[in-house]
């Protein structure tokens, strides 16, 4: 992607025909930024800067205010406030940096009379490997106009080499000698690299004129990527990337219906769903002002005081709207503002980009509207047939198409279904504190059962042999009616599902009139325990209910005769039936269907949550509020140390819908894993997946250091002593790997090809040299865009390999996991985590990630980005010391301490200002340095653009 011409903007006019540079550009006087004209300068017009820029200015001038417009910090300041604003670090430093580019620019022109070609720098281009290692040369000349001149070339130096004592992969040679008019002087650049990535350095040539004793310099940028010649074009950005300009929807006034899908009526309710629509006053509170603003507003206005029983319910319900806020602004970025329907028979097909990502997330049932240009009147068209790219919709009668190309704007509705069950668990009477609030006093009179009996009967061999699942089990067992919730702790693969299982069978085994309700967040981690216990019991004992909504190629093929479908479509069995089941399993949304048919609180004896750190409360109290009675027991099982649901609203996540219940429960009085154990709550500690190498890491960092490698030799050892490890015995591999992240058009997603390449030559490795196959490896990225790039580069080739988000992987396990952390921004001054890392810097993100490996981790990233982050810093520290890391060096001390509440980013930025300061003092030794200014606007979009959508039912 090519930049703004420097000739233009240093001389007003370039009259290089030949340019390859940006010509067409506009300034905003009011923000001093240089934008290309066309959509970049519109974009700007429309940014988030621009308009506070504005908006503090006519707020000062509305006020009578006098104020002076800062051009360096790009905001207005008042006038009593000028001399402290300029004292304050950021204005200092950014004082401080545009010098820096002032004098650097300055010294990058030719001057007295000493011209040095690549005036642009010396670029070699794209390498591919296999070339880098055996070098590449670039000359450049050197030449002088002034016939009788005094000048000699006297050094060349590199400035890594003068900053820190860096090893540069370039070199100079030259002879240093008089500049001689009619002569050109050479001087030679070499490039030598073993690995992929981007390398950058400058080449301080260093004059002196003899006749008046003065030296000056002449910089020139020295640039090389090594990679893949044919990735780099097929994966580079199709556009330069323009931030998506968001205009406010008009509102919708009137919508003709459409024609709902059999499966909306699938099943007979008999209580029907709350409409629970966000309040007025809570849309205002949530609509203006910052996100701090709103967490206080809606903290003043709208929680209760007190967090109890009695305002349980209404303080859950202020979250879920605060949530259902913020997922409908987010459905906004998938409008369609010219899309085009294809009829066929009773349907009309619409194409979504971005579904089969579920980006949106669109179900068989929900809605989606259009209105024909031209017109005011919107159609209401039901989702009837979900393909991969596109979705067959069915309007009212009335709907027409005029003519074959017609254009629609297409707007996606909410589906409101998920929420509003949660809100009718939140409005039931059930509101017992040893559920909601319990404690140690709840637990008086309980002891840890022995485990000696069950030992004797455990169905899963396995199981016998493992103190920590026998001793959940045996204490599920006597958990006695009325008793708080039991909680099954289970890290990484140390068999939690397998733990609930035995247990499941356990309960029906001590009797047989037992009901057991199962649920888990997703379908997936549902099919799990469904298919485990569905070798042992009969479709008269066991029930998988699907939602209506959910198709039959989506569900499990082992399950179909444990569930109920009219025609095509899931429903429930009449109710003298559902009512002999022993087990019911479902998802915790779809759980409030047993309220819907009415079935009778407290008909089952047992309620288990799988999987209960990834629900969100209200989600785990679909089914406990609503079939819990005074005697239910409850039992969680899940690992809150790794990712809790996923939420879309700041404000919602603020306010504590992130954390679990598990998560809620695991911080109680009477919950301490080693104080409470055998009674309230069982840590799981034998790991079954990992090779010990991978496990100690997140052990020591999240686990106290309690779990155990017990995983089979000889898958974990696959990789032991093979070439593919820098440390023969360690079976972690950091690459590193300096890229560019990049981002596409308006899509604000990252990808970094750099990091693509190098994943592909991987996968290559794997699977020719050590016969690993697609379903055998994982790549786990945190962002879309790279999801995308990656998914297109093993097209072909690897397509059967899982890639996803950390989110996605959650629950699952591969022999091997190769991780692209993506970012690799470096910028000297305002250098901040949060945007630079995004949610790469996140504990228990890193931990799913780590944990996912059962015999080889690769890790690729840039080092110095990622050690900003200490969880990222500590963890690159754990590889290097074990001789795991090639490619881009770790240039701090790796045996130091890290503190996990350390300012990294700081340390960064000194250094990066330390290399500053070098390097000027360097330049204004032999230069003088001209002032300017250059504006830079940022543009964060947030996490939501690459948070996926719960695939709720």
């Amino acid at each position: 992607m090519v930049g703004v011409c420097r000739t233009l903007l240093n001389t007003g006019s370039c009259n290089d025909d030949l340019c390859r540079f940006h010509h067409d550009i506009h300034i905003c006087e009011a923000c001093s930024v240089v934008c290309l004209t066309g959509d970049s300068y519109q974009a700007h017009l429309a940014g988030k800067n621009h308009r506070k820029t504005l908006q503090r200015v006519a707020h000062a001038q509305a006020h009578g205010i006098d104020t002076e417009f800062c051009e360096l910090c790009q905001m207005p300041i008042f006038n009593n406030n000028w001399e402290r604003h300029q004292r304050t670090r950021r204005h200092a430093n950014k004082q401080r940096f545009l010098a820096f580019k002032s004098l650097l620019g300055e010294a990058e022109k030719d001057k007295h009379g000493v011209s040095v070609s690549a005036a642009e720098g010396v670029d070699f281009g794209i390498i591919e490997v296999e070339e880098a290692q055996v070098g590449r040369r670039i000359t450049f000349v050197i030449a002088t106009s002034v016939p009788y001149s005094n000048v000699h070339l006297v050094d060349v130096k590199l400035t890594s080499t003068s900053n820190r004592g860096r090893i540069s992969p370039f070199s100079v040679d030259f002879t240093a000698n008089k500049i001689i008019y009619g002569r050109e002087t050479r001087v030679t650049i070499d490039f030598t690299q073993s690995y992929r990535g981007r390398y950058e350095d400058r080449a301080e040539i260093i004059f002196e004129d003899t006749q008046l004793g003065k030296e000056f310099v002449i910089v020139r940028p020295l640039r090389a990527i090594v990679g893949s010649r044919e990735d780099h074009a097929t994966l580079r950005p199709t556009a330069p990337y323009v931030p998506r300009r968001r205009t406010k929807r008009a509102p919708v006034n009137e919508v003709v219906p459409g024609v709902a899908p059999e499966s909306n009526t699938a099943i007979r309710w008999k209580v029907s769903l709350p409409p629970a629509e966000i309040p007025p006053y809570i849309t205002l509170l949530l609509k203006y002002g910052t996100t701090k603003a709103q967490i206080e507003n809606i903290q003043r206005s709208a929680l209760p005081r007190t967090f109890d029983a009695a305002n349980y319910g209404r303080h859950f319900k202020v979250l879920l709207w605060a949530e259902e806020f913020q997922m409908e602004k987010d459905l906004e970025r998938y409008d369609i503002p010219d899309g085009e329907l294809q009829q066929h028979g009773r349907y009309y097909y619409l194409a979504v980009p971005g579904l089969a990502e579920k980006r949106p997330s669109v179900l068989k049932g929900d809605t989606i509207i259009v209105q024909p240009h031209g017109e005011t009147k919107w159609f209401e068209g039901f989702v009837h047939v979900l393909r991969q790219y596109e979705v067959g919709l069915c309007f009212g009668g009335s709907f027409r198409i005029a003519t074959p190309r017609q254009k629609f704007s297409v707007r996606f509705r909410l589906n409101r279904i998920p929420i509003r069950r949660q809100h009718q668990a939140m409005d039931t009477v059930f509101e017992q504190n040893r559920i909601l609030f319990p404690d140690r006093r709840h637990f008086v009179g309980t002891n840890c059962p022995g485990i000696r009996e069950i030992r004797r009967v455990v169905y899963n061999p396995d199981i016998g042999l493992n103190e920590a699942q026998l001793q959940a089990i045996a204490s599920i067992l006597a958990l006695p009616p009325g008793s708080p919730p039991f909680c099954v702790f289970g890290p990484p693969g140390t068999g939690k599902t397998v733990t609930i299982v035995e247990a499941i069978r356990q309960l029906l085994r001590q009797n047989p009139l037992t009901k057991i309700l199962t649920c888990a967040p997703s379908n997936s981690a549902a099919d799990i325990i469904a298919e485990k216990l569905a070798t042992v019991l009969s479709p008269d004992e066991l029930f998988r209910f699907y939602a209506p909504s959910r198709s039959k190629e989506a569900c499990s093929s082992k399950l179909e005769n444990y569930t109920c479908r009219v025609e095509q479509t899931y429903t429930v069995p009449p109710m003298s039936r559902m009512t002999r089941f022993r087990v019911i399993v479902s998802t915790c949304v779809s759980a409030s269907v047993f309220h819907g048919i009415a079935m009778q609180r407290g008909h089952f004896g047992h309620i288990f949550i799988d999987e209960a750190g990834q629900a969100t409360e209200p989600e785990v109290m679909i089914a406990v509020k609503t079939m819990a009675d005074n005697s239910t027991r409850v039992v969680l099982s899940g690992d809150h140390k790794q990712l809790g649901p996923i939420i879309r609203s700041n404000v919602a996540r603020a306010l504590g819908l992130e954390t679990s219940y598990l998560e809620r429960l695991m911080i109680r009085e009477g919950y301490d894993e080693k104080q409470d154990y055998g009674i309230s709550v069982v840590k799981l500690v034998k790991n079954f997946r990992s090779h010990e190498a991978i496990l100690k890491f997140p052990n020591e960092s999240f686990y106290r250091g309690d779990l155990q490698a017990f995983a089979s030799r000889q898958v974990i050892d696959s990789f032991i002593n093979k070439a593919i490890l820098p440390n023969p015995r360690f079976p972690i591999l950091f690459h590193g790997i300096v890229g560019k992240d990049d981002r596409d058009a308006s899509s604000p997603s990252f990808f970094n090809v750099d990091e693509v390449t190098q994943i592909k030559d991987y996968v290559m490795k794997l699977k020719e040299k050590y016969r690993t196959t697609d379903h055998e490896i994982g790549i786990i990225t945190p962002y879309h865009a790279q999801v995308l790039k990656v998914r297109t580069s093993l097209r072909g080739y690897a397509d059967e390999v899982k890639i996803g988000s950390v989110e996605e992987f959650q629950g699952q396990e591969r022999k091997v996991i190769i991780i692209s952390t993506v970012r690799s921004s470096s910028e000297y001054i305002d250098y901040d985590v949060r945007h630079t890392l995004g949610f790469v810097a996140h504990p228990r993100r890193f931990n799913v990630a780590v944990t996912r490996a059962k015999a080889l981790l690769i890790v690729v990233g840039n080092p110095e980005v990622l050690s900003l982050d200490p969880m990222w810093r500590s963890f690159l520290n754990y590889v290097r010391r074990n001789n795991g890391c090639i490619g881009a060096e770790i240039t701090w001390d790796y045996d130091e301490e890290v503190d996990l509440a350390g300012d990294y980013a700081g340390g960064y930025r000194n250094v990066g200002i330390d290399d500053m300061n070098a390097l000027t003092a360097r330049l204004q030794e032999r230069a003088l340095a001209k002032a300017s200014a250059e504006g830079v606007e940022s543009d964060d979009e947030g996490g939501n653009v690459d948070r996926p959508w719960r695939d709720a039912e």
